[in-house]
């Protein structure tokens, strides 16, 4: 259940973090004013909770240009996202310039659960966090 606000409870945020979204993901992903991840562990989340809401411009705002796609399609990709497990971070805070975070997200494809583990590797570039790539579990 997520915190209370007034008279009426905030939804939580999807990557599981236990906040309300408005202070969880949300500051991050909203375009205006957005704020920046200071984490590499932060930025996952807010990752995740892009595919979540299939945000693909948010996605391809914090992949690394040297590895990024030309473009995104997340059509048919996880019907619904289910869950996120943070297992573990290296580095990747405040004062870093890189760091892993090991993570389990768990998604539904046509009512069938699945789960992806990855330890995905992200680099700070002009105080901005961005994710480089994976290495699948």
């Amino acid at each position: 259940m997520g915190k209370k606000s007034s008279s009426h409870t905030l939804p939580d945020c999807p990557c599981q973090s236990g906040l309300p979204y408005v202070q969880c993901c949300q500051r991050f992903i909203d375009p205006a004013p957005a704020q920046r991840p200071e984490t590499a562990e932060q930025l996952m989340r807010s990752r995740y909770t892009a595919y979540v809401n299939k945000d693909t411009d948010y996605l391809l705002k914090t992949w690394h240009p040297d590895h990024r796609p030309y473009k995104l399609s997340l059509d048919d990709f996880a019907n619904q996202w289910i869950g996120l497990k943070v297992k573990s971070t290296q580095q990747g805070s405040k004062q870093d310039t890189t760091g892993k975070v090991h993570f389990v997200a768990r998604f539904k494809i046509n009512g069938k659960a699945h789960k992806l583990e990855e330890n995905s590797t992200f680099e700070k570039i002009d105080g901005q966090w961005l994710y480089v790539c994976d290495d699948k579990i």
